[in-house]
């Protein structure tokens, strides 16, 4: 890596010169008056960092002009608005660190994908950092087992990978900062399981199949029912990136279709979409046939095309109904279904938001405990107005800016730890106001 021995060592020489008149201390450094430092405002989110040495700048004597690239897995969301504002407080509180200005200064730039978790985007950006050559990349991935041909071509060049908020199954991650998920998911379902009287029926809400945060918050949740819960039960698990799909269940379970005969015509339109060739319809009378072949004379054609007529209107059907069916319908689908539900668990912004709007629509008899991740406006108010009874609140600014920090301690070669917990807190609305909680509340 690059070093800065040529500046150190013309220090050193006008240091020997200027011996006499207190070479000891830069012109520059402030003189002590008595005054108190200013404390910065985000303070409390850099003290919650377990690691002191991610919640500073100081020391890091990165070179003028250095690139840091950052990609986060979303641009417009108030999480990632703060992961963001972290991120550009630790490249400010740098520069003014290290006395850089203009094209001296430490670039560090934070880029997402428009629609959140879209990973063939992250992908792209990801190969367009690559292509700029930064120092150093940080990113939390969408998939935890995607990009690792770009990390790999990024290792060939000298370009070390840094992970933040969800990690990567990629071996030759420096170092992952993020909230111990395992642990915030178990504080949570204690809490809840606490509020539901420690029985009854729930439903989970996840927020994907494929990340590192979906994973590990999920089994958090279900390894604590496990083990202290036995009368609660979980009827459901929703993933939010699988619910369209079930939408086409919803829907196909209301005209009459069953789940073989859905999933054979659904990898018959897979298949035509990949190759070019064959018809829907020929699939849908396939799974019809195949689905009757035990019982059916197969000499009774003018029957078997009448089957598949009507098979072929009921999926026509289901497509249409799926397509104009909400996310918010589709959840309140799966409430209904279980009368007897007691509550919720979401594990992101996301999934949280969503549920919160399906309780607004949904004219429940009875409350249903909410618990969910992250702190936006939507979740605030909703804790303030009892929709919501707890929330596992992350600490975004914190953890933007530490994996700055990571990432400027790769550059360097000055070590970092395998994982970095930037920590978080339990919510509610008995709490919320205090001093201790506020500064992790965010819009």
């Amino acid at each position: 890596m690059r070093k800065r021995n040529v500046r150190a060592a013309i220090a050193a020489a006008l240091c020997m010169t200027v011996l006499a008149a207190g070479c000891g201390k830069k012109a520059d450094d402030p003189v002590f008056t008595g005054d108190k430092t200013e404390t910065p405002v985000y303070q409390a989110n850099l003290d919650a960092i377990k690691s002191s040495a991610y919640a500073s700048v100081d020391n890091l004597d990165l070179e003028p002009g250095t690139y840091i690239s950052v990609i986060g897995r979303a641009s417009s969301t108030p999480y990632w608005d703060q992961v963001k504002a972290g991120v550009e407080q630790a490249a400010t509180d740098l520069n003014t660190a290290l006395g850089y200005s203009g094209n001296d200064k430490v670039k560090v730039l934070y880029s997402a994908p428009d629609e959140n978790d879209n990973i063939d985007q992250q992908v792209n950006i990801l190969d367009e950092e690559l292509a700029r050559y930064p120092d150093v990349i940080a990113i939390s991935s969408a998939d935890a087992s995607a990009c690792s041909v770009q990390f790999d071509l990024a290792i060939e060049n000298g370009i070390p990978i840094v992970a933040f908020d969800s990690g990567n199954s990629y071996q030759n991650i420096q170092s992952t900062c993020k909230t111990n998920n395992i642990e915030a998911a178990t504080t949570g379902t204690k809490n809840f399981c606490e509020k539901i009287g420690d029985s009854g029926e729930i439903l989970l809400l996840v927020h994907d199949t494929v990340s590192d945060t979906a994973k590990e918050r999920e089994a958090g949740i279900k390894n604590e029912l496990a083990a202290n819960h036995p009368n609660v039960t979980v009827t459901e698990t929703i993933y939010l990136d699988q619910l369209e799909m079930l939408k086409k269940q919803i829907v196909a379970e209301q005209v009459g279709i069953t789940p073989e005969e859905l999933a054979a015509a659904e990898a018959g339109e897979k298949k035509e979409e990949t190759t070019g060739t064959g018809d829907a319809s020929e699939t849908i009378a396939d799974a019809a046939s195949n689905a009757a072949s035990s019982s059916a004379d197969e000499s009774a054609n003018e029957t078997v095309q009448e089957a598949d007529n009507e098979l072929s209107e009921k999926m026509q059907q289901v497509n249409d109904g799926a397509a104009k069916m909400s996310d918010e319908d589709a959840i309140q689908y799966y409430m209904e279904k279980h009368p007897d539900l007691k509550g919720c668990i979401a594990t992101n912004e996301t999934v949280t938001q969503l549920a919160i709007k399906t309780l607004d629509q949904f004219d429940a008899e009875k409350h249903i405990t909410l618990v969910g991740f992250d702190a936006g406006k939507e979740q605030v108010n909703a804790l303030k107005d009892g929709k919501v009874d707890g929330l596992i609140v992350q600490n975004p600014f914190g953890m933007g800016y530490a994996t700055v920090v990571a990432a400027a301690r790769t550059v360097l070669e000055i070590g970092n730890e395998a994982e970095v917990n930037t920590g978080y807190v339990w919510v509610t609305a008995d709490n919320m106001n205090d001093d201790t909680i506020t500064p992790f509340l965010y819009e």
